[in-house]
């Protein structure tokens, strides 16, 4: 019986302490690959929102011959425009100076998207469909 045992083998502590070491390389090199896909997916969501309160304040136009503004976090049931559910990582308003001739719509982050410590970020459209953004945010 203690032959049997005797004679298994299994995993030295040195093994073992590098598989470890390997996997935590492996972890490192990936985690902040990972962290930059997960911001572009976060800002492409802003730019997807961005362009459908773009198609919504241009319908609106053509049958009012107005844009229509609302302020941060704000919905707008005149343009029939929702916030996204869920957890918005972007904060959404529309700033008009004359509403009957242009507005600028502007996601400004909620949260730190881009992974460079702040919530400063922003990207904007206005009515001729023209992008900008700023402070680490770009189309």
């Amino acid at each position: 019986m203690l032959r049997r045992f005797h004679n298994r083998r299994g995993f030295t502590l040195i093994e073992l302490m590098i598989v470890v070491v390997i996997i935590g390389i492996l972890a490192a090199l990936a985690i902040p690959k990972f962290m930059k896909v997960t911001g572009k997916a976060k800002v492409a969501e802003a730019k997807t929102i961005l362009k459908e309160i773009f198609t919504l304040e241009k319908a609106y136009f053509n049958e009012h011959d107005t844009y229509v503004a609302f302020v941060d976090g704000a919905e707008s049931d005149a343009i029939a425009f929702a916030l996204p559910e869920g957890v918005s990582r972007f904060v959404y308003k529309v700033e008009c100076t004359d509403p009957t001739a242009d507005f600028t719509a502007t996601a400004t982050e909620a949260v730190d998207v881009d992974g460079d410590g702040a919530t400063t970020g922003f990207l904007t459209m206005d009515q001729d469909g023209a992008t900008g953004g700023g402070n680490g945010l770009t189309w």
